[in-house]
């Protein structure tokens, strides 16, 4: 079969002292995926470290490697075959160790932790269920994915063609700018400013125009999904001390074109005299009040996946990774209230269109995690995501 032909050449094996790693090719999530079997001296099969070929809790999308002659349907039967006849087989109790997890593009309910047994997968793992025939399992592993984010080509493409190295890329970011010259920088070479602080420190005073998408959450993913131009020009305004990991962070990612960060951050724009702007952060409680009492445009900004779990009835969903389309659709004249998960993606958007002249928007702290707590009506049925 066609399967059986690109995987004829797999099981190569190299020896490292008295372990043994084999090599199998598993493809779906692109053509190349292969994992690494690890044997101990006597042979024993213990551990399989299976990239982004299968997860925690989830598989590699096959979406993102595309090519003409080759659908994602394509790509998601030769992903259901690989993990049937390459991995589903081995041991149950053999370690499996993943690429990476949650947080990442490269699936959709992919777990925070770092590794598993087969065993516990088969049990827990959607994708892994003995009963699920091949066209159910590309069914079930394309619905629901969001847009590949538009940095993953580009980053094809600069693996291929290469980049410059981190030492010229920090040093170009890594240029402390005061107020004055932060301000004509921004306007001179049109840049992107970039707020990296936590969500509920940027709103209570923040560079106008700048755009918060938080270090310590899903910070590269959502760089990459929002930010469409790896050359765009960015300037920092970040916590004090986090600006080479800032800028390092954003390179792993092909994000190279850091220009300079402003030094002693907002506290030192403030001093200055400068303009700030500001977003309105209310709790969960307070929105249930108003929601009650008035009519009010509440915007849920999670994934598809998550609204239709659950959301509050009658509220449409819009996903923080199409805020550069759908969101077009809005009007600066209303008052929007935004909530996401727990509160960081419902500051980005806030951010994003308070960039782009929506005054009157109100964050929901804690997210729909803290509405669940409140006597909103939650609904499981999808309602129609279009607003007027």
């Amino acid at each position: 079969t066609h399967y059986e032909a690109h995987i004829a050449k797999d099981h190569e094996i190299f020896k490292v002292g008295d372990i043994i790693i084999e090599i199998l090719h598993t493809p779906g999530h692109t053509m190349e995926s292969s994992c690494y079997l690890l044997r101990d001296e006597n042979g024993n099969q213990k551990a399989l470290f299976t990239g982004d070929t299968l997860f925690i809790g989830d598989v590699g999308r096959p979406d993102l490697a595309v090519k003409s002659d080759m659908t994602e349907q394509d790509l998601a039967r030769y992903l259901y075959r690989s993990l049937r006849t390459k991995i589903m087989t081995l041991p149950k109790d053999i370690l499996i160790y993943p690429a990476h997890g949650a947080g990442s593009a490269c699936g959709k309910n992919m777990s925070k932790e770092t590794y598993d047994t087969l065993e516990n997968q088969l049990n827990s793992n959607y994708a892994l269920r003995k009963d699920l025939s091949e066209e159910g399992f590309v069914k079930e592993v394309l619905d629901g994915l969001m847009t590949p984010p538009s940095y993953f080509a580009e980053n094809v493409r600069l693996n291929k063609e290469g980049y410059d190295s981190l030492e010229n890329v920090l040093n170009r970011g890594e240029v402390a700018l005061n107020p004055d010259e932060f301000e004509q920088k921004a306007n001179l070479f049109n840049a992107l400013l970039l707020d990296t602080r936590a969500p509920q420190t940027f709103k209570d005073a923040f560079v106008p125009n700048s755009i918060n998408i938080g270090i310590d959450g899903g910070f590269a993913p959502w760089v990459g999904a929002l930010i469409p131009d790896l050359k765009q020009a960015i300037l920092l305004i970040t916590d004090e001390g986090r600006e080479e990991e800032v800028i390092t962070r954003l390179a792993r990612v092909g994000y190279d074109n850091t220009i300079g960060y402003l030094k002693g951050g907002i506290k030192a724009w403030t001093n200055a005299g400068k303009e700030i702007d500001t977003i309105v952060s209310i709790s969960a409680e307070e929105l249930a009040k108003r929601y009650k009492e008035e009519k009010i445009s509440l915007l849920d900004v999670r994934k598809p996946s998550e609204y239709d779990a659950e959301h509050v009835e009658n509220v449409p969903s819009y996903p923080l990774n199409s805020v550069n389309t759908v969101f077009n659709d809005l009007d600066k004249n209303k008052e929007y209230y935004i909530h996401c998960g727990g509160g960081y993606r419902s500051m980005i958007t806030a951010s994003i269109l308070k960039s782009r002249g929506f005054e009157n928007i109100i964050d929901i702290a804690g997210g729909f995690e803290a509405i669940k707590q409140t006597d909103l009506h939650l609904t499981q049925f999808i309602c129609p995501s279009t607003l007027k």
